[in-house]
């Protein structure tokens, strides 16, 4: 039987925290009405600590655990895409495996979505991280909001739930799991966002660094463009390519009408110039009418990961790698 629920926790060298974390989650949402079923899949990043032992003692234990170990790091976005695309629930939950979530939030989440919402984010308020990490990230929050319109306070909080149609139309790669929600948007599915508790950081260490702000803000640019001109990116390379050709085409008219009036043309560096914009403004637009087939046609689909091994229930499956 499909659970109704299902939390996806990538973690990444989070031995002391998991059993704590599969604790509360389970306590909560058997305390649920109707006690619902549920599973909990911990996706396994490329821990180098004993992290993977204590979920695979929790999935021989709980038949509702599963374990995704990733062959190695390969980021929190592909991750959650390995965690998304094994999950079975009607509503799939993804929180950060360091505690500083707090499980007691569920029927707060539940109760938005019933409300009509299809992705509920939540927005750490009062946050208990050292300034180093919260300014960043108000600054980042502020350009997201800034570039896409989206009024989320708080893209980066880790604790968000999605109607399981979200997770299976939107694809995760680079730094993009922060940006769920703002795509989720632009496919017209309805976001709200919901103030949660926030917990100091107790065990383990941030693996917020300068490199993932930067990585952030790449992907923050590649969703601006996504936004504007996924179905249609001549409108983007367009503009510049007939402005460049309009130019050139200009100059090469002007320097005709010296040339036709007896006037030598052949050292002037306007005619290098006129030149140049032709065949900038043909190659630009050539690549907008490249991305435009490329459009058309499609892309392969490749999994952002490779799977070592699912251990799921009471019973290890091995070996098991998904081959793009």
């Amino acid at each position: 039987m499909k659970p109704l629920l299902s939390f996806v926790i990538p973690f990444l060298d989070e031995e002391v925290t998991l059993q704590e974390l599969y604790r509360r989650i389970s306590d909560t949402v058997r305390a649920l009405p109707g006690s619902p079923s549920f599973e909990v899949i911990f996706v396994d990043d490329g821990s180098t600590d004993g992290s993977a032992a204590r979920v695979e003692e929790l999935a021989r234990n709980h038949p509702e655990v599963t374990l995704i170990q990733l062959r190695g790091n390969f980021g929190k976005s592909a991750a959650l895409a390995a965690g998304f695309s094994h999950a079975r629930g009607e509503v799939v939950f993804t929180l950060d495996a360091d505690l500083q979530d707090d499980p007691k939030e569920i029927p707060r989440f539940l109760a938005k979505l019933e409300e009509g919402y299809d992705v509920v984010s939540g927005y750490k308020q009062k946050r208990h991280d050292p300034w180093h990490k919260v300014i960043p990230s108000r600054i980042f929050n502020a350009m997201v909001r800034w570039l896409t319109g989206i009024p989320l306070r708080d893209v980066n909080c880790g604790f968000k739930a999605y109607r399981r149609e979200v997770v299976r139309s939107v694809r995760l790669y680079g730094e993009m799991h922060r940006f769920v929600p703002v795509l989720a948007h632009w496919r017209r599915f309805r976001i709200a966002e919901l103030v949660v508790e926030h917990h100091p950081r107790r065990y383990g260490k941030s693996k917020f660094g300068a490199g993932r702000f930067y990585r952030g803000l790449m992907d923050l640019l590649t969703v601006y463009f996504l936004l504007k001109f996924d179905r249609k990116p001549l409108h983007f390379f367009g503009l510049p390519g007939l402005l460049s050709l309009l130019g050139g085409f200009g100059i090469c008219i002007y320097l005709t009408a010296l040339w036709l009036s007896g006037q030598a043309i052949g050292h002037r560096p306007l005619l290098i110039l006129g030149v140049l914009l032709l065949v900038v403004g043909v190659q630009i637009l050539a690549t907008g009418l490249i991305a435009e087939l490329l459009v058309h046609l499609g892309t392969r689909e490749e999994a952002p990961y490779e799977i070592r091994k699912i251990v799921t229930g009471q019973q290890a499956e091995g070996e098991i790698s998904e081959v793009a």
